[in-house]
Formats: structure tokens, sequence, C-alpha cells
């Protein structure tokens, strides 16, 4: 499995070592979304910035989707079918993304592909809906499961 997780908030007055994970996750700025494993070690960390973050579990359209608009090589040039094939086993952004939801690839497999996807806030009425309060009582923080899509597509 894999999440995308996306910085919700500024960490302004925040506890150092929650500051230090986000920073270790490359969430260095609001509005950024990096795509993870599910591992032991990122599960804590995600435990651990939940009141900062929001996560869910990644789809295959929605990760190539995020990899062929949002994703970036260093140098700001945007990222092509070309430069996947030339440097990973996948002829397109569309296999690379179905390998990365299946844990066979990671977005670090391309070299000087940017791990962090700028987005724009939330658009729509609702926006983020409360930065202050959890996914699950109408707010916008913690855990998503499947519904990180519909904010995700929002974003891009």
């Amino acid at each position: 499995m894999t999440f995308i997780v996306v910085r919700a908030r500024s960490d302004v007055k925040v506890e150092r070592s929650i500051r230090e994970t986000m920073h270790h996750m490359n969430l260095t700025r609001v509005n950024h979304a990096v795509i993870i494993a599910d591992n032991p070690q990122y599960r804590g960390m995600l435990q651990k910035a939940k009141d900062y973050i929001t996560w869910g579990e990644a789809d295959v359209e929605l990760v190539e989707r995020m990899l062929a608009e949002r994703g970036r090589m260093a140098g700001n040039s945007p990222l092509t079918d070309e430069i996947v094939a030339e440097h990973t086993d996948y002829k397109n952004i569309g296999e690379f993304a179905k390998a990365i939801v299946a844990g066979k690839a990671q977005v670090k497999d391309i070299p000087n592909l940017k791990r962090v996807f700028r987005l724009h806030p939330p658009r729509g009425t609702k926006g983020w809906g409360g930065l202050k309060r959890s996914f699950v009582v109408g707010g916008a923080l913690g855990s998503r499961g499947e519904e990180i899509g519909a904010l995700v597509e929002r974003m891009i």
C-alpha cells in the first residue's frame, strides 16, 4: 500500500520534534504533498504529525495525475514519458504510477525528480474544511482513507 500525505498547517509554534518529523517526510511547506510507502517507520511519522497533515491510500489514477501534472525535475521542468522510459524499466508515467502504488517502485527511482508535489490550496467553497479538527469530526486533519482522492483532485 502507498499513502499520499498532504501538509495542511504551518509549523509556527509547533513542537520541535513534530517539525523535524514533517521535514523528514519532505513536507516543508503548506499544500505540499508526498507519496510514501506503508511501513512502520512512516506510520509512526504520520501519527506524530497527525495534527498538521492529512493522508490516505493512493490509487493509480491519482498518482498518475500527480506525476503527470505536478511532477517536476530539477530545474522545474515537467516529468515526461521520455524521462520515465529513460531512467526506469517502465515505458510511461502510467506504468510507473502502477508500480508506485503496488510498492515495486518509488518516486526517488528517477534521478533529479523532486519528491515533493507543490499543490494549489483546495479549490471550492469548502476549502480545507477546518484546520483545527480531525477528518472524522468534519475537519481536515488526520487519516482520510479513500477520501484523500477528492481533496488532491481539488488541489491539482
